[in-house]
């Protein structure tokens, strides 16, 4: 316990002293780099143990390592850290041994635990694990033929201000943050600046918001700061709800400490001092990760009244979301976290004006508040050197679908579509053509080879009709039906809608029903139904002009999106389901056609007895026959049949 409140006592020395000035003294620097795990006399083994490391296994490989560990009697020190954000390699495994540069291990199954550590340790690279790579530390030796993590294609373009403590720090130490330069710049904020001139940096910074809109931050919190009010609100909005979206997830569960340094500094900005983070239920890893980095920073007197002598007092409560999609816009959030049903309220006011309990409120999402100790901590003038002119630092993107390398990655604004994908990413696997990415999940729209060369800013994308969104990456290739792609998007959001306004309610139903009626055969006998599908693609357009248009909030606003982008770019594909009933990726099932071959069928009645319409007919030892008005495309028979009989007609 002594040990422990040295160190303590030594950390808030760190944080408070001289922080304009990194120079430290060999003794100080032994110390931080015992905490940050850079040096040990003992080997220290990282595994990855975020939420898609944990889906890929790394619980049984951390269980397999600890059972290694006891069995041989090594001492060596394991920990749990987040995602580095390749999660296509999960799980992930580093290992630093006394001296050596820390080297890290992909695709480490339970299986291959035994094989690693056996070679590691005696200095040896085992030859039946795929080696990721490894670390710089200055100092070291380094192992070799093998690369550095900085050098592969998928680390080397970018830059890393959010994710730069992912999957490399252990997320419950607050030691470690604090050795790794965390909460200084907090320190210096209420320290070196008024309110009001950290709200001026926070704006010439140029940092813009990564949820959506992208407005900008500081404009955003002066809004919130010129309001008089006896209290003042920040919320922190980590309700990602998109699909495919995973950037706060993975920062919250990988780099608590940063979320909450940059919630203080932006409360203290505003003249707040209460916070929430609404986060959603479904996350429970980030919700244990950031529950336990509150604690430590109350422990440390980084959270409470007074902090430091400084008169400034700040608290963060968490408020879990039940996962409904609506309440990641700001004002149905807002009611959410009062307490009443999740829907948005007219705007004006706006809730920099009145907010969370009619007080003047700032909302911001996880990356947007986890670049703000970085701006301070290196400038402003730093931060807005990179990008471009109108759009300012990193974004993180989840890369997800028909990809290579799946994850996470943080590259400088500018960047083109084509860098991301087939530089960074890996390009589409198994020889497949890019047919598509869907960007800003339900509210954003496709880019497709075209426009793979435009650069990655708000304003680049909207003009292609697309929008930055959160940041999710949808990837989709030859194989991929976009009128599927769009109808998943329209059943999403119309079951998420809040139901408050009319337009977005009744019209995204509407949209919905029209898009089952193009991806489904026409009922038999039904003289109205081929004329009510090509009416149908005539009335979406118009449907969707006046959802964009008489919607209460953003997202009904921006509901149609992914159906007015995929008729832009992929209206053929939109006429081939409407005039011609086929679809060319034979994805929708409702359109799709079998056959028997007579020649292959035994007559063995197990497709007739699956079939769930009974579109299949035939007597027992006979050859089968398919009625295609009943069927539904399901293609339970093609699954069913042992004698490869049943195919499907290619469109």
């Amino acid at each position: 316990m002594q040990e422990t409140n040295t160190y303590k006592e030594f950390l808030i020395n760190e944080i408070l002293r001289d922080y304009d000035n990194n120079s430290k003294d060999p003794a100080t620097l032994e110390k931080l780099a015992l905490l940050k795990n850079e040096k040990s006399d003992i080997p220290v083994i990282f595994i990855g143990a975020g939420t898609c490391g944990l889906g890929a296994g790394a619980g049984k490989t951390l269980k397999t390592v600890q059972q290694y560990l006891n069995e041989k009697n090594i001492n060596a020190k394991v920990i749990e850290s987040g995602c580095i954000g390749l999660c296509s390699a999960e799980p992930i495994m580093d290992i630093s041994l006394p001296g050596f540069q820390r080297i890290s291990f992909q695709h480490v199954t339970e299986d291959k635990v035994n094989d690693v550590l056996d070679h590691i340790l005696q200095l040896e690279l085992p030859e039946n694990t795929e080696i990721l790579g490894q670390f710089r530390t200055e100092g070291h030796k380094e192992w070799e033929n093998t690369p550095y993590l900085d050098e592969i294609p998928f680390f080397a373009p970018q830059i890393r201000l959010v994710l730069k403590n992912c999957g490399i720090s252990n997320p419950e130490s607050i030691e470690e943050y604090i050795a790794r330069g965390g909460y200084k710049a907090y320190i210096k904020s209420i320290f070196t600046y008024k309110s009001l001139e950290l709200c001026d940096l926070i704006e010439k910074s140029g940092l813009r918001g990564r949820g959506g809109g992208g407005f900008p931050s500081g404009m955003k919190w002066k809004f919130a700061h010129k309001e008089n009010a006896d209290q003042k609100y920040l919320i922190c909005n980590a309700d990602e709800g998109d699909p495919g979206a995973f950037m706060d997830r993975a920062v919250i569960e990988g780099d608590p400490h940063r979320l909450i340094e940059g919630m203080a500094i932006a409360a203290f900005g505003i003249g707040a001092t209460k916070s929430y983070v609404y986060i959603r239920a479904e996350y429970p890893l980030a919700i244990k990760r950031l529950e336990k980095a509150i604690a430590q920073a109350k422990e440390y007197g980084l959270i409470g009244k007074n902090i430091f002598d400084s008169g400034v007092d700040f608290e963060i409560k968490i408020k879990m979301g039940a996962g409904a999609f609506v309440c990641g816009e700001e004002t149905a959030l807002i009611n959410s976290i009062e307490g009443k049903r999740g829907m948005p309220r007219p705007r004006p006011p706006f809730p920099t004006t009145s907010g969370l309990f009619g007080k003047p409120t700032v909302i911001n999402n996880v990356e947007t508040l986890s670049n703000v100790p970085e701006i301070i901590a290196r400038g402003q003038e730093w931060f807005s050197s990179i990008g471009t002119e109108t759009s300012k630092g990193t974004k993180v993107f989840a890369l997800s679908g028909k990809i290579t390398h799946t994850g996470l990655v943080e590259i400088p604004m500018g960047t083109t579509i084509r860098d991301v994908l087939f530089n960074i990413a890996g390009g589409i696997p198994n020889n497949k053509e890019f047919k598509a990415v869907q960007i800003g999940g339900p509210s954003g729209g496709c880019i497709t080879p075209v426009n793979l060369d435009i650069p990655i800013e708000y304003e680049s994308l909207i003009k292609v009709g697309a929008m930055m969104g959160s940041g999710g990456l949808v990837v989709m290739d030859e194989d991929t039906c976009m009128v599927d792609v769009a109808k998943f998007f329209m059943n999403f959001i119309q079951r998420e809608s809040c139901g408050k306004c009319i337009p977005c309610r009744e019209g995204t139903k509407r949209m919905l029903e029209i898009m089952e009626a193009i991806t489904t055969k026409p009922v038999p006998g039904d003289e109205n139904s081929a004329l009510d599908r090509i009416n149908g693609i005539i009335q979406l357009e118009k449907l969707a002009a006046v959802i964009k248009d008489t919607s209460l909030c953003g997202l009904g606003q921006t509901a149609p999106n992914p159906v007015l982008s995929t008729l832009k770019w992929f209206r053929d594909e939109y006429e081939k389901h409407i005039f011609e009933r086929k679809c060319p990726a034979n994805v929708c099932t409702g359109l799709r056609t079998y056959s028997i071959d007579a020649e292959k069928c035994t007559g063995c009645t197990a497709c007739s007895r699956k079939c769930p319409t009974g579109a299949i007919i035939g007597s027992k030892k006979a050859t089968h026959y398919i009625i295609e008005d009943k069927c539904i495309g399901c293609g339970s028979c093609v699954s069913t049949c042992k004698f490869d009989a049943i195919s499907l007609i290619e469109s």
